[in-house]
């Protein structure tokens, strides 16, 4: 037998869902229509969610995803290092590379949880909490790549490959973390020194991977 469900989160939530894929904002009646409820019902669930911040009206009456949902995700990267570290302390002791797990906040690629090897004379020091364009850098190159894979695009290349887009001789090697329910993220490496792409390639992708299952 299913299981008991509330009829009115599981509404609540597919509007906050609807909202965070409309940058442009809706109407009442456009929501109403996308959720497949009426306009009463809707309209109770929106003032609902903006009383906990998790909606909002812009000028114009829009309706957005409030800034309420940033506390949410501040409070799920405390889980995702935690889950991710151990498989980036590993890639980074093999290959003597800062490596890191990149989530997209936006239009930016935002470092989540960084570890350095601990054996080498020198590594690139990377920051958690660094933003850069998706369209700059490995770790955000990586991050579209996934989307263009999850709409049915060439799976082939897995992994991207940077040179200097974010450090000055600095190269990087990121994959797409993929199959994870609502997270857009990728696995990479960060070095100064030469990169062997046939062998870096690959791992990083397996962590990739691995960060995937750890977070199914």
């Amino acid at each position: 037998m299913a299981a008991e469900t509330s009829q009115t989160l599981d509404r609540g939530l597919r509007v906050l869902s609807v909202l965070a894929g409309s940058p442009g904002g809706l109407s009442i009646t456009e929501l109403s229509a996308a959720v497949g409820v009426n306009r009463t019902v809707v309209y109770r669930l929106v003032a609902t969610l903006e009383q906990h911040g998790l909606a909002r009206r812009d000028a114009s009456g829009r309706l957005h995803v409030g800034l309420g949902v940033l506390a949410l995700a501040r409070g799920l990267q405390p889980v995702l290092r935690e889950l991710a570290n151990p498989v980036l302390r590993a890639l980074a002791e093999e290959l003597g590379c800062t490596a890191h797990l990149t989530v997209a906040d936006g239009g930016e690629a935002l470092a989540i949880a960084v570890v350095e090897p601990t054996w080498t004379d020198f590594h690139v020091a990377y920051r958690v909490g660094a933003r850069h364009p998706l369209e700059q850098g490995a770790a955000g190159k990586a991050i579209l790549l996934g989307r263009e894979i999850a709409t049915g695009g060439d799976d082939r290349t897995r992994f991207v490959q940077t040179v200097g887009e974010l450090q000055a001789g600095a190269r990087g090697v990121a994959a797409p973390v993929l199959g994870v329910d609502g997270l857009e993220a990728s696995v990479g490496i960060v070095t100064l020194g030469d990169l062997e792409l046939t062998t870096v390639g690959p791992r990083v992708t397996a962590a990739a991977h691995d960060v995937a299952v750890r977070l199914s």
